[in-house]
């Protein structure tokens, strides 16, 4: 199957509306490193377990049968991206999606692959 274009005619106007459109490349930069947690099978299992539930680092550590040094790495990337927020509570911090939208692209995401 070639999936090369059989022509080299271009739609100028397309193009040109297209590129006005591309969002601004730390934009793209940042949605590309979200992306690529998501590509890591512990981050998406942490991410899916908050869209269910605030948890604390032990509660993580035991569902996913990690070491609590091992989930704080993680979620110390996840707050970084913004997909990932924390409260303190005394002595122990609770974490949860960053918000609704961090929500969204993980259910959608699992709603697409389990079609």
């Amino acid at each position: 199957m070639n999936l090369l274009c059989q022509t080299t005619a271009v739609d100028v106007q397309k193009v040109q509306e297209l590129r006005k459109e591309m969002p601004e490349e730390d934009s793209v930069r940042a949605l590309s490193r979200i992306f690529r947690v998501l590509g890591d099978p512990t981050k998406a299992k942490i991410l899916y377990a908050l869209s269910r539930s605030e948890l604390c680092v032990c509660e993580i550590s035991a569902l996913l049968g990690l070491t609590q040094s091992a989930v704080s790495h993680q979620l110390r990337v996840l707050k970084d991206l913004n997909l990932v927020r924390f409260r303190r509570e005394k002595k122990m911090l609770y974490y949860s999606l960053a918000d609704r939208h961090v929500y969204s692209l993980i259910d959608q995401t699992l709603s697409h692959v389990t079609e």
